[in-house]
């Protein structure tokens, strides 16, 4: 797979040729909605909460006899059934969204939202920013420059999730520089996850050649240490009978 580097007006300034394990992943629905959905749940923080009858003050004293009144039998005034009383399966902030996501699911899911983008064309290779120090307009400039020379005008003109620009080394003079502008998010390439590509329109990526490095380190999912250490073999242990054990302590003996 090999597309085109452009610089910061939007020119043609190379070739690359992209890892296919990547930016070629087919599409899958479950994996992604499993994924997604466990990364906001864990990103979720419970706020909303309601109180049981037993949590709610008062309501101690039985409202009126059981029998003889003619009315209906009640024990308490904070029933769920009453006015000021508890609530019944409402929402509690005790309660923990949170879910374990496997390593090579993540990674596959990662692969697959950028092939996703990749595939669409809303990913954009930039050789470098040029930016060395911070100044949001040189950022907005390079963003203008982008969308009139590619002829993408929602990477200019949307207010929100217009683009995700991902570098291999966050300098402060860029992470300064980008930060201002309301439309776009910047995150270091180690830092990218399925969430954050599919929320934004645009994918820019600077510095191709390392980014795909660590993006093709990440999707690989091995680690050095994982690949040059072999841990030891475990040794079997089986039990003896009692006549094998007989059998070797007279051998001892003799």
């Amino acid at each position: 797979m090999e597309t085109t580097i452009y610089n910061t007006q939007g020119k043609k300034a190379g070739n690359i040729i992209l890892p296919e394990a990547v930016f070629n992943v087919a599409w899958n629905d479950s994996l992604m909605h499993q994924v997604v959905t466990s990364m906001l749940g864990n990103a979720r923080t419970p706020v909303a909460h309601v109180k049981f009858r037993g949590e709610v003050r008062g309501g101690g004293r039985k409202p009126w006899a059981q029998k003889g009144t003619g009315r209906a039998r009640h024990g308490s005034t904070r029933s769920p059934i009453w006015r000021g009383g508890g609530v019944t399966h409402g929402p509690r902030n005790d309660k923990s969204y949170e879910r374990t996501v496997p390593k090579k699911m993540r990674a596959k899911a990662l692969a697959i939202a950028l092939s996703k983008k990749f595939a669409n064309g809303e990913v954009i290779f930039v050789d470098s920013f040029g930016i060395d120090t911070p100044k949001t307009a040189a950022a907005k400039k390079l963003i203008a420059s982008l969308s009139k020379s590619l002829g993408f005008p929602k990477l200019e003109g949307k207010t929100k999730n217009a683009a995700l620009v991902a570098v291999a080394d966050p300098r402060e003079a860029i992470t300064k520089s980008f930060r201002n502008l309301g439309n776009v998010e910047l995150k270091a390439v180690r830092e990218l996850n399925p969430v954050s590509i599919l929320q934004h329109t645009y994918i820019i990526i600077e510095n191709p050649e390392a980014s795909c490095a660590i993006l093709s380190h990440r999707v690989s999912g091995k680690g050095k240490e994982e690949a040059t250490i072999e841990l030891p073999k475990k040794r079997r242990v089986t039990k003896k009978t009692k006549g094998e054990s007989m059998q070797d302590s007279q051998r001892g003996d003799q």
